[in-house]
């Protein structure tokens, strides 16, 4: 279905959804393609809603290496980005964070790191799971869509 595609709350694709039809009746005056189209895009939309969906986004396990001595600054700047530390230890000669980071804000990570503590740190990341956005993001998510949807009807 296309409104699956572009969802109706924020136009991202939808996921993990199932749609089952029970009932539905021809017309030789009114049934054509493009009504039944019209139907079940209407019908979705409602249905949708209703089951109060979720938004979700991509959360990143990231594993920062840094020296001692700006471990502080790293755990602060995680702090800033909705990270979740896991754990912390020791590698060699480096401390080790181990978070979880939504990958929304991990945008100019590596840049901010380097800043941080002169170069001297590194950091991998792998995809962990979908999570919830949570919900004050998700409102303005939801918002913002409307607004442009609104402002795309009048031009």
């Amino acid at each position: 279905m296309a409104k699956m595609e572009e969802g109706p709350s924020t136009g991202s694709y939808c996921r993990d959804v199932r749609v089952s039809i029970y009932d539905g009746k021809m017309h030789p005056v009114d049934s054509n393609d493009m009504a039944f189209q019209i139907a079940s895009t209407m019908a979705f939309k409602e249905a949708f809603h209703d089951a109060k969906p979720q938004i979700l986004e991509p959360v990143y396990d990231l594993e920062v290496l840094c020296d001692s001595e700006v471990m502080g600054n790293v755990m602060g700047d995680l702090q800033t980005r909705r990270a979740i530390i896991m754990g912390m230890g020791t590698e060699g000669h480096y401390q080790s964070i181990k978070a979880r980071v939504p990958l929304k804000e991990l945008h100019k990570y590596s840049s901010t790191l380097r800043a941080l503590t002169q170069g001297k740190a590194k950091f991998s990341m792998t995809f962990a799971e979908y999570a919830a956005v949570p919900a004050d993001i998700q409102a303005k998510l939801i918002a913002e869509y409307a607004e442009h949807n609104k402002h795309e009807e009048h031009h």
